[in-house]
C-alpha cells in the first residue's frame, strides 16, 4: 500500500509539472519561436504587425499555428498543441 501511495504521489507531481510547463508561454516562445520571430514578421512586440492577428482571436491564431503556415512548421516547432497555444497567448500579450 505504501508503494502505491508513493507511486500515485509521483504521478500526480509529474502531471502537475507537465501542465505548468505547457502553460509557460514565454519559455515555449524562447525555445521554439524566438529564432524566427526576432528576424521575421510578425516580430514579438510589433504592435502594428500583431494588431490584425490579435483581432482574429486566440483560438483562430492558435489553429493557424497548429496547422503551420509557410515557413512556420506545424505547432511552430512546439512540442504539442498546449505549448503552441501558450506561446501564441504570450506573443499576443506582447503585441497589445
Amino acid at each position: 500500500m505504501k508503494r502505491v501511495m508513493i507511486l500515485a504521489g509521483t504521478v500526480a507531481v509529474l502531471m502537475v509539472s507537465g501542465q505548468l510547463a505547457a502553460a509557460d508561454g514565454k519559455a515555449v516562445y524562447d525555445k521554439s519561436c524566438k529564432g524566427c520571430h526576432t528576424a521575421m514578421k510578425p516580430k514579438l512586440g510589433d504592435k502594428a504587425a500583431w494588431a490584425p492577428l490579435i483581432a482574429k482571436g486566440a483560438d483562430a491564431l492558435t489553429a493557424s499555428v497548429v496547422k503551420g503556415k509557410a515557413p512556420m512548421p506545424p505547432k511552430g516547432g512546439a512540442a504539442n498543441e498546449a505549448d503552441a497555444k501558450a506561446a501564441v497567448e504570450y506573443m499576443m500579450s506582447q503585441g497589445k
